[in-house]
């Protein structure tokens, strides 16, 4: 597949057509959930946060907006939705769930479920200023493009784990992001 010429109908019918493989059992009980905001283009963008220096776990790193699921959320979804609202203020109603990918396991102790939602080209972002530093928009191609992730492998608490590394502008993306960035692109059939 050639990612330059990736529009936002083959990225939506690639990801519908082929479903996420059954996933390992989590470790984790704890849940929350992200967006993974595509921006409506004919190329699309897929945006993404910085988080705030002087946020308590992650600072500084490049996430998707989201957090653990709270007793208001109905589900995995709409904690994803009011996550996303409160960090970038992306209005829920704004946001086209197209589905989830599997859920993975964070280093903090959480099951996180990936939600993919395609979003408008026109919203105007208002980052809460107590959890996010700056958003940005990445070309969707260029996201997908596995070549760009570099593996490192870790072992941490007794176990091995393999870390995926890349940057993007003067962005560095890794850890839990990189590694779903990665795995979407997997999902809609790029090779590795």
């Amino acid at each position: 597949m050639d990612l330059q010429a990736l529009t936002l109908d083959d990225f939506l019918s690639r990801f519908q057509l082929l479903r996420p493989q059954a996933s390992r059992t989590s470790l984790n009980a704890r849940q929350a959930a992200v967006l993974i905001p595509v921006v409506r283009r004919e190329q699309p963008g897929l945006l993404l946060t910085q988080r705030s220096a002087q946020m308590r776990k992650h600072a500084g790193q490049v996430a998707f907006p989201g957090g653990a699921v709270d007793s208001t959320d109905a589900s995995l979804i709409a904690a994803a939705l009011r996550e996303a609202h409160e960090e970038v203020a992306i209005p829920p109603e704004a946001v086209d769930v197209i589905g989830v990918l599997p859920p993975v396991d964070s280093v903090t102790g959480f099951q996180v479920t990936p939600v993919v939602g395609i979003i408008p080209p026109d919203l105007h972002y208002h980052a809460s200023e107590d959890e996010v530093a700056a958003v940005f928009e990445m070309p969707l191609a260029e996201a997908l493009r596995l070549g760009r992730y570099h593996p490192l492998d870790i072992h941490r608490r007794g176990n091995d784990h393999r870390v995926w590394l890349s940057w993007y502008e003067h962005y560095f993306v890794w850890g839990m992001t990189a590694g779903i960035i990665r795995e979407l692109a997997l999902q809609i059939g790029i090779k590795p």
